[in-house]
This record gives structure tokens, C-alpha cells and sequence, in this order.
């Protein structure tokens, strides 16, 4: 399988993450930049938040995974990246008849290691569309929670594990129902 030249380059994610530091590092001293956010996700996230906080940050969480999802299937080439996943199964596969071959396994194993590094790059690149609105939710989300007296969802998680679990859930839903690699 030739995967050269299919997974691009780390450079475009870089200054993806760069710019997102930046901004969340600017947050409280450029106001331009809570301001915009705010006038945007405050009628929005915020609404749904006020109308029902436990309501409204799991449907904000359930909308931003399915965007997320969405994303990653439509930036990464899906076709690649299953012929790599499958490749490395099978020699995952291959490295367990090998047991008592440690010259064999290893040998294997640096083949599926060649999988590595071009597969990060292709599952990344949703990162180039989904990382600042990220960081940007996320300061708004911590500027909206820090003035709410230690409000807890479920009577025990605070908004990020609340993020956290909910994304995981709902991404893993929308994967398999996208059929997302």
C-alpha cells in the first residue's frame, strides 16, 4: 500500500495549535476576542444553558461531537486510513503466531510502526478545522461556569468532565453511525 505523500504534513496542525494558545492566551486582555465569542455563543450555548443547564450542556455537547465527527470524517481521507488500520491488524495479527520468534515480532512490529506516523498526520487534520472553535468554547465555557457557585451536573461532575464524558459517548455513537475511522 503506497501512503507517501497521502498524509501530509504537521505544519498546518502546528499553527493551528499556536494560534489557539495564542487566543486562549489573550483572552482576558484583548476583550475583542471574549467579546465576539460572547456576542456569538451567549444568544446561543447560552440560551440553552440558561433554559436548562443539565439539558442544555448535554444538547451543546451532542451538537458540538456531531460537528466534530462530521469534520473528521469529511477532512481525513476514510479510504487511507482503513487500509492502514486494516494493515496494522493483520500484522498485529501476524506478531501472535510469532511468540516464540522474537526476531520474527520484532521485524512485525517495525513494519506496523511505518503505520504510525502517517496515520497520526491523516487523523489530525480535523484539528485544523475544530481546533480554535475548540479553545474558544472552552474559554467561554469556563467564563460562564466561573460565575455559578461550584454548580455540579449529576450532583457530582463539574462542566469539563461533563464535556469530556459526553463527547466521548456521543463521538463514539456518531463514529460508528458515520462509519468515521
Amino acid at each position: 500500500m503506497d501512503t507517501q505523500g497521502k498524509e501530509g504534513s504537521f505544519a498546518p496542525i502546528i499553527i493551528i495549535m499556536a494560534l489557539s494558545l495564542i487566543i486562549a492566551s489573550f483572552w482576558n486582555s484583548i476583550p475583542a476576542i471574549k467579546n465576539s465569542v460572547g456576542a456569538i455563543l451567549n444568544p446561543s450555548a447560552g440560551a440553552l444553558l440558561n433554559w436548562n443547564l443539565t439539558y442544555g450542556m448535554v444538547i451543546i455537547v451532542f451538537i458540538f461531537s456531531l460537528f466534530t465527527t462530521i469534520i473528521q470524517k469529511y477532512a481525513t481521507d476514510q479510504k487511507t486510513m482503513k487500509e492502514m488500520r486494516d494493515e496494522q491488524k493483520r500484522l498485529s495479527e501476524e506478531v501472535k503466531k510469532f511468540e516464540g520468534n522474537l526476531e520474527k515480532k520484532m521485524e512485525l512490529q517495525k513494519e506496523s510502526m511505518k503505520f504510525m506516523m502517517p496515520m497520526m498526520k491523516l487523523s489530525m487534520r480535523g484539528v485544523m478545522f475544530t481546533g480554535i472553535p475548540f479553545v474558544l468554547f472552552f474559554r467561554w465555557f469556563s467564563d460562564f461556569f466561573s460565575v455559578m457557585a461550584d454548580f455540579r451536573f449529576f450532583g457530582f461532575l463539574n462542566w469539563f468532565w461533563l464535556y469530556l464524558l459526553g463527547s466521548i459517548i456521543f463521538s463514539s455513537i456518531f463514529r460508528k453511525i458515520l462509519k468515521v475511522v
